[in-house]
């Protein structure tokens, strides 16, 4: 029988196992959504790309369109999936699935659904808002908040119809899930990333708003992954795609040639500017797994003070010298990405780009400011535990 769910999150595990047919191939609908998430993920980036490089020209532009074709996809994807659901007569489908308003599917499709009707609603409120404000390149102005919302929509729900599916699974299909799941972790980890982007500058590295920005929801995500996926270093492997997707961004956008459609430009800008050198998340993450490795079956908030400190002591460790050389003549080249600047930014600013911004104006405040980012880690850490843990309970 299906389980209704009028607002919570609360499953049980389905009692009906897949049939051999079904542990063998990854269903269409988890390709699907693993495409809509890429497809997100690779024009988000290239969207910002395209501000600091074309300017926003016209909402028609590929970057745009890429970004709502995975809305879409994601959308038709599970409402597809509900309906066909809702009006199947197939037990083992009905016994996988939630209950909302009447409708039937996996708990994941209706968050998804739900994400990608939110971000086609965003395009038109991002457009009337250039219109009528400028033509601004915030991240976090309203329209994008509300892409941004839907776009978490449709990564978490991809996310947790591919956990239904490989929970249920065994064998060659549970292992070739869990593959994906590790890919799409790195995507969402990504994204998470893309967000915080503004508050990890180069130049922001021994200010304590860089740690401070990092500590927030990203030990969160790569503890609930790492430890969902049931692989000893699944926060290492997660982190290493997250920077390995950056990375190729990095030196694979600028090979393009582009120029500037709006002015004024203070920069002669020649190909595509991408975005900076990604956050150092691989020794971080790493230590999460030893943590987790080392001190298995401890309590939770034990877990959670020793990882949060450990994360944010690597993150310290490994970024504060890291920004150090970033800001040098040594990384002044296209493999460390220093040398790239949006049109809108004058020659006379770029030494801006080689200092460090002392964003606490006192030192009591830089160390406020850093025992607010323990804190923020240490919850952080708590809550991906409770969220790993919860995720791998995912039948439905």
């Amino acid at each position: 029988m299906a389980q209704t769910i009028p607002l919570g999150l609360q499953t049980r595990p389905a009692q009906q196992s897949l049939s051999v047919s079904d542990v063998f191939a990854v269903p269409w609908f988890v390709w699907s959504g693993v495409l809509a998430v890429t497809s997100i993920a690779f024009g988000l980036y290239w969207d910002i790309s395209w501000h600091m490089t074309i300017g926003r020209d016209t909402f028609w532009t590929p970057a745009h369109l890429a970004i709502q074709l995975g809305g879409i996809l994601a959308a038709i994807t599970c409402v597809a999936l509900i309906l066909s659901t809702t009006f199947s007569r197939d037990a083992a489908s009905r016994s996988a699935s939630v209950r909302v308003w009447g409708f039937r599917g996996p708990l994941g499709a209706f968050l998804t659904a739900w994400g990608g009707v939110t971000m086609v609603t965003s395009a038109p409120f991002d457009n009337w808002w250039h219109n009528s404000f400028g033509l601004d390149v915030q991240i976090l102005s309203p329209p994008h908040v509300v892409l941004g919302l839907g776009i978490w929509g449709v990564g978490v729900g991809c996310l947790l119809l591919l956990l239904a599916r490989r929970n249920r699974a065994t064998g060659a299909a549970g292992k070739k899930l869990n593959r994906l799941f590790l890919y799409l972790a790195g995507l969402l980890v990504l994204l998470h990333m893309i967000l915080i982007s503004e508050y990890s500058d180069a130049s922001l590295m021994h200010s304590a708003i860089f740690y401070r920005a990092v500590a927030i929801g990203t030990p969160t995500l790569l503890i609930a992954y790492g430890r969902a996926s049931g692989h000893k270093w699944g926060a290492t492997i997660i982190a290493t795609i997250y920077m390995a997707l950056m990375l190729a961004a990095l030196w694979i956008f600028p090979i393009f040639p582009a120029h500037p459609k709006l002015g004024p430009v203070y920069t002669n800008v020649t190909h595509m500017v991408p975005m900076g050198f990604p956050v150092l998340l691989l020794v971080p993450a790493f230590s999460l797994d030893l943590v987790m490795n080392r001190f298995a079956g401890r309590k939770e908030r034990f877990l959670s003070v020793i990882s949060g400190s450990a994360f944010l002591a690597a993150l310290l460790a490994v970024q504060w010298p890291f920004g150090m050389f970033l800001i040098s003549s040594a990384a002044r080249n296209s493999l460390f990405g220093q040398i790239y600047f949006p049109y809108q930014m004058p020659p006379s600013m770029y030494q801006l780009a080689y200092q460090f911004q002392s964003y606490e104006t006192t030192r009591s405040a830089f160390w406020l400011s850093l025992g607010v980012a323990l804190i923020a880690s240490i919850v952080s850490a708590r809550v991906g535990l409770a969220f790993g843990d919860w995720l791998t309970r995912i039948r439905r």
